[in-house]
């Protein structure tokens, strides 16, 4: 039933995670739920170790940006891609060195660029009128800031069109073309010093080769760069490797990624005389098959089509909503059981494509079962916010036997935090 996903199993009936029953943990935090497997986390980023032995990884926050987690991946070595103020707070507090963190963007603002400088972290810059402000922002600082450029390689990754980030009509990035001159001119300019090429294609990629054209492209654009004088001291090639959400579709793994890209990175740096750290941003492929959503099943109303109406809505697992993403779904405490019917799963938010699941099939279910999202580690609690007045539901972290809370779940309150009514209302 659950592949490769050896963090899960079945028991007696029920869905266990690690070694803990689902049916438990639903019962001791209540749902909706997000629950995350440490020994899966630990060893998804030790695949990429042992796939890319010299490169650095650095982790993209965006896709999970849970404090316990970032902690976790900061001892097994991960860097970190960020893409605000807040992800920059968080991973230097989850202890990722200074080093190892670039503040990627195609829109920062002032106090952004200010933090990033006062914090020694790298800034991936995303256009020439970004590199002007930066300089002027550094100048008037006193500082010396290291940069990337982020290149628009206009490859086309053959993902959702919401989530491919390196083609030509994208707003990331730089035109390839214009790179070489653009490196040139920050060697020249005051306050930044140009180290490296930063790209990222887009996310949930099934297939390594459009990683590989992005390499040779890469490649190109250094070469062009080191014939005007440049010094390229970084490669980041991005991240965007996808998983197996669906079970008939596969997914590459980081070891096919390195046998396709690595190649091509070793005797191109050869070719062309240079040797510059090689950076990967896996985010999905990290995360994403760690975790699991928890949610109870309120009722079953049987219309035109049996709808299982659940308690977490497109508030809580936007992707099905935005993307008409898959996850496989799981009655917790029938995991044994085989299908009986068809069902639509429904969120209790008030909209019509607040649905988590078309036409699934599953075990007679009804109120009080609970069923597992799979897969929900990446881009779940993440993109989660308050709408329809719904707070935010609670994280927890497995290991082994262990279950515990690293994000306690919201309540009323957290709904009012910083509103304010004018005296002349009251």
């Amino acid at each position: 039933m659950f592949g490769s996903k050896i963090h899960l199993s079945s028991r007696n009936n029920h869905l266990f995670i690690e070694d803990v029953d689902c049916a438990f943990l639903a019962e001791k935090f209540g749902t909706p739920l997000y629950v995350t497997s440490e020994s899966r986390l630990k060893e998804n980023f030790r695949t990429y170790h042992r796939a890319f032995p010299d490169a650095e990884k650095y982790f993209a926050v965006k896709a999970n940006g849970n404090l316990a987690i970032l902690r976790i991946l900061a001892r097994e070595g991960a860097g970190a891609d960020v893409f605000s103020s807040g992800e920059l707070s968080i991973v230097s507090l989850a202890g990722i060195s200074k080093e190892k963190i670039l503040f990627n963007g195609n829109s920062k603002r002032w106090d952004e660029h200010i933090m990033a400088m006062e914090a020694g972290v790298r800034i991936s810059v995303d256009s020439h009128e970004e590199l002007d402000l930066l300089s002027q922002v550094a100048s008037k600082k006193g500082h010396e800031v290291e940069v990337f450029l982020r290149i628009n390689p206009d490859i086309s990754p053959k993902t959702h069109p919401k989530i491919a980030t390196g083609l030509k009509t994208s707003k990331f990035g730089i035109a390839s073309e214009d790179v070489a001159e653009m490196f040139k001119r920050a060697m020249q300019l005051p306050g930044v010093e140009p180290v490296g090429l930063h790209c990222h294609i887009g996310s949930q990629i099934l297939d390594v080769l459009p990683f590989a054209e992005t390499m040779q492209k890469m490649m190109d654009i250094a070469n062009s760069v080191v014939d005007i004088g440049g010094e390229i001291r970084f490669l980041d090639i991005g991240g965007g490797l996808g998983i197996q959400y669906m079970p008939d579709v596969p997914a590459k793994t980081p070891d096919d990624l390195a046998k396709s890209i690595l190649p091509i990175f070793d005797s191109r740096c050869k070719e062309i005389g240079i040797h510059p750290k090689l950076i990967l941003e896996p985010g999905r492929s990290i995360v994403a098959d760690t975790t699991i959503m928890l949610t109870g099943v309120n009722l079953v109303k049987r219309a035109h089509v049996n709808f299982a109406a659940v308690d977490a809505g497109f508030n809580t697992l936007a992707r099905p909503m935005l993307y008409d993403a898959y996850h496989h779904v799981v009655a917790v405490n029938k995991a044994d059981e085989q299908p009986r019917d068809v069902y639509t799963v429904v969120g209790p938010i008030c909209e019509t494509g607040d649905i988590l699941a078309k036409d699934r099939r599953l075990p007679e279910i009804g109120h009080g079962d609970v069923l597992a999202f799979l897969d929900a580690g990446a881009y779940g609690f993440s993109m989660a916010s308050q709408y329809n007045g719904q707070p935010r539901p609670a994280e927890v972290l497995v290991s082994g036997s262990r279950a515990e809370i690293i994000r306690e779940a919201e309540d009323h309150s957290t709904l009012l935090a910083g509103q304010r009514i004018p005296a002349r209302l009251l």
